[in-house]
């Protein structure tokens, strides 16, 4: 089994450090410190679980690394457009 490495990994390690961060680190009142409250590491735990399987979705689907490749990072930029437009709606 070969080990490929795409951008849905790569958000899904990334969240991860970030709540193992935020779960083990003390609660201080640093400058650059990221507070989340419980709500918020549940809503990022959920968003580990959706990138973990829908990048099971893009592997099954397309057996090319390089059109893996194209159509997550496709999916990542969309993704993060409608967050955006989300937040300035609301």
């Amino acid at each position: 089994m070969k080990l490929r490495i795409t951008p849905l990994n790569i958000i899904s390690a990334i969240s991860l450090g970030l709540v193992v961060v935020n779960i083990f680190s003390s609660k201080s009142n640093a400058p650059k410190q990221i507070d989340m409250s419980g709500f918020y590491l549940l809503i990022l735990g959920c968003l580990i679980l959706v990138t973990f399987i829908t990048d099971l979705v893009f592997r099954f689907t397309l057996k090319d690394l390089k059109r893996i490749w194209i159509v997550e990072s496709i999916f990542i930029v969309i993704t993060v457009i409608l967050m955006v437009i989300l937040q300035k709606v609301i």
